[in-house]
């Protein structure tokens, strides 16, 4: 099996920084998509950024030029530099990962970390 763990989250002021890091083991042979998704109590978890196994990005339109996301594939790990937070950006940030476990099959799965908390104050 495949575990996501990710760390960095914490309190922050308004317009700080910090950066998540979402690394990820297990029985993988490659990861294809990476990305970082953030969710709020009562709300549907959102998609905050994602990357290609090729390290091409994208955002939502509330993060971009903020928020970079990066990996580093020697390490299996994605992370998330996070500047100018707002209070808005308060909320759980989850890491994803689609993960070929095999060399014999383009099979992938999509797994999930257990999260990490993001706290902005104003």
């Amino acid at each position: 099996q495949v575990q996501l763990v990710e760390s960095g989250g914490g309190l922050v002021q308004a317009g700080g920084s910090l950066r998540l890091s979402c690394v990820a083991s297990g029985s993988i042979f490659r990861i294809n998509d990476m990305a970082w998704y953030r969710q709020v109590p009562g709300k549907q978890r959102e998609l905050v950024a994602t990357i290609t196994s090729g390290s091409l990005t994208n955002y939502a339109d509330a993060v971009k030029g903020r928020f970079t996301i990066s990996r580093d594939n020697d390490k299996n790990t994605v992370y998330l530099q996070m500047n100018s937070l707002k209070p808005d950006d308060t909320a759980v940030y989850y890491c994803n990962a689609d993960v070929r476990l095999r060399p014999t099959t383009n099979v992938s799965y999509r797994y999930w970390g257990q999260g990490t908390q993001v706290t902005v104050s104003s």
